[in-house]
């Protein structure tokens, strides 16, 4: 098995300790995965479907954190995000563990670090799923 984790570099201070939650997981049971970071949490999509269509992952991991600011910008960072992981996930067949946390302050994302290893699990689970 063989997982791809993709995580944003915005909001460093959430998305790696994020990052290491899932990796926790993804060691301690002998999953094989490759990490890649992208600048933000828009541009996760297209990490995503560069990956899935290598054919080579059985699930998909994108971890990121959007905090709600004074502008309209996180609306559509959110839903572009949000709109094009679940395209990504459909178009190609891949299981996707969504955890983009989209916030309105850092203490909500700090609360939320854990999300990270639920992402792991989830991941792990659907990649296993036969139907």
């Amino acid at each position: 098995m063989k997982i791809g984790v993709i995580v944003s570099k915005f909001n460093y201070e959430i998305t790696e300790k994020m990052l290491l939650e899932a990796e926790a997981v993804l060691n301690e049971k002998g999953i094989n995965y490759e990490i890649e970071r992208v600048p933000g949490a828009f541009e996760i999509p297209l990490i995503a479907q560069r990956m899935a269509k290598t054919g080579e992952y059985d699930a998909l991991i994108t971890l990121g954190c959007v905090i709600k600011g004074e502008t309209d910008h996180y609306e559509m960072v959110c839903r572009a995000c949000v709109d094009g992981i679940r395209e990504v996930m459909l178009e190609n067949d891949i299981p996707i563990a969504f955890e983009v946390l989209m916030v309105n302050s850092i203490k909500l994302a700090e609360a939320r670090i854990s999300r990270g290893k639920d992402a792991a699990e989830i991941a792990v689970w659907m990649a296993e799923c036969q139907i």
